[in-house]
């Protein structure tokens, strides 16, 4: 069965009377979802797989629109290819270990392509809301037109509804006391590309994340003079160790131990590779980085040259922002130092809580409520992937679980109605 335009008179009784008959209603037979990024795409393999038709929902012009629009060009996957690849669909060999951004953009629309999966795109989910009353989900667009015409404004009735727009839908902005008297450039890192035209610039980068960390050292490669702000402690963490990944590493030796005695191996290491990073201002948690991501969600930095720099001293680590005024930063020791720009490195966040109107399953910050693995699946139809902060491989372990349930239920519904249509027709 496909998905068809239809009227359906009762339901008006629960929404606004006007908004209802202002947009087209699209009855949809199976779920949709809403995100083309790579947990979107990893959900509608697994039902391309089984025969499920669905609708993909995506604000941007394009899949990855993440990968694609908002991230810097030196950017490469930081966990090796094999942790990282979609469901069903291997890198290529000739990939290196770690995909720059441009390999992973393409893996990724080779990946929609070889599923057959055609999102719409630029169209906006609005609102998206359960009616207990009918026992299906209302999801409110508005797609941009392409002509001079207002609009399109389009309501799909379905009764599986998957979230897949992520953890990191949107950017976090902090404000800062007189950040407006600054007068000089400031931008997110996710409208950051290179360090070309900061080249003899003296630039604070606000967050000592990966990005703020790869960002810094991008500028220094660009001979621009980096200041990165490191306001709370952080876990910087090798690459590889002994040529081996240190995720795998980790990885390996859970299967053995326990969580707390491989944070305690994978910290003796990094002191031997790295050293006390602590003498250039880089405190380390008091919780292990593996602990620390499961519990807050907070990624360790994997270093792949940017120590070496403030090490050096080309990058200088400075500590939390106390306020700007015109040209210069007053920090919380007390320092001011001057500078020409500022890339705040303050990373993204989700954005369900904007659209979706639901209390019970997703936090008021926008992720489920209960942890991994058991955050993939809430009530009345409802799933979400992309949140399990654990990056690409836990949100293609939550898009297997989800395709395999709906494609469960979808096939159990089909096979019913088969039933009762044959009923009828004897009759």
């Amino acid at each position: 069965m496909s998905n068809t335009c239809l009227n359906i008179p009762p339901m008006v009784q629960t929404f606004d009377h006007e908004d209802f008959f202002a947009r087209r209603c699209i009855w949809v037979n199976g779920p949709v979802i809403v995100g083309a990024g790579p947990s979107g795409l990893a959900v509608g393999a697994g039902l391309k797989e089984q025969g499920v038709p669905f609708i993909m929902l995506e604000r941007a012009n394009c899949i990855a629109s993440l990968w694609q629009n908002c991230t810097f060009d030196r950017l490469k996957l930081h966990l090796p290819k094999q942790f990282c690849q979609l469901p069903n669909f291997p890198f290529p060999r000739d990939f290196p270990e770690y995909p720059t951004k441009y390999q992973f953009i393409n893996y990724l629309e080779s990946y929609a392509k070889h599923f057959d999966i055609t999102p719409n795109f630029n169209e906006t989910v609005q609102c998206a809301k359960y009616d207990e009353t009918f026992g299906l989900w209302r999801v409110k667009t508005i797609r941009e037109s392409n002509s001079n015409t207002c609009d399109d404004q389009v309501e799909y009735i379905c009764k599986w509804l998957v979230v897949a727009t992520g953890e990191n839908a949107e950017k976090v902005v902090p404000e800062f006391e007189g950040l407006e008297e600054f007068g000089g450039h400031v931008l997110h890192t996710c409208d950051y590309k290179s360090g070309e035209r900061y080249s003899g610039k003296r630039v604070l980068v606000v967050g000592c994340g990966n990005s703020g960390m790869e960002v810094s050292l991008d500028l220094c490669n660009h001979n621009a003079e980096p200041s990165m702000v490191v306001r709370s402690s952080v876990h910087v963490l090798p690459r590889e160790v002994l040529g081996k990944s240190t995720f795998e590493l980790a990885v390996l030796l859970m299967k053995w131990l326990p969580l707390w005695l491989v944070d305690k191996i994978i910290l003796i290491l990094a002191r031997l590779i790295l050293g006390n990073v602590e003498k250039y201002g880089l405190r380390r948690p008091l919780i292990g980085p593996l602990q620390l991501k499961n519990s807050a969600g907070k990624t360790p930095v994997l270093d792949i040259g940017g120590l070496q720099k403030i090490r050096s001293g080309d990058i200088k680590v400075v500590p939390g922002i106390k306020r700007f005024f015109q040209d210069r930063v007053e920090l919380v020791n007390g320092e001011d130092i001057e500078i020409d720009s500022v890339i705040l490195a303050t990373g993204y966040r989700s954005n369900v809580p904007s659209w979706l109107k639901e209390n019970d399953f997703f936090s008021k910050d926008g992720i489920p409520k209960n942890p991994f693995p058991n955050g993939w699946k809430g009530k009345a139809g409802l799933y979400a992937v992309g949140f399990t902060r654990r990056g690409l491989s836990g949100a293609f372990l939550d898009a297997i679980s989800v395709a395999h349930d709906i494609g469960k239920s979808w096939k159990e519904e089909t096979k019913q109605k088969k039933k009762s249509i044959a009923t009828r027709h004897r009759r």
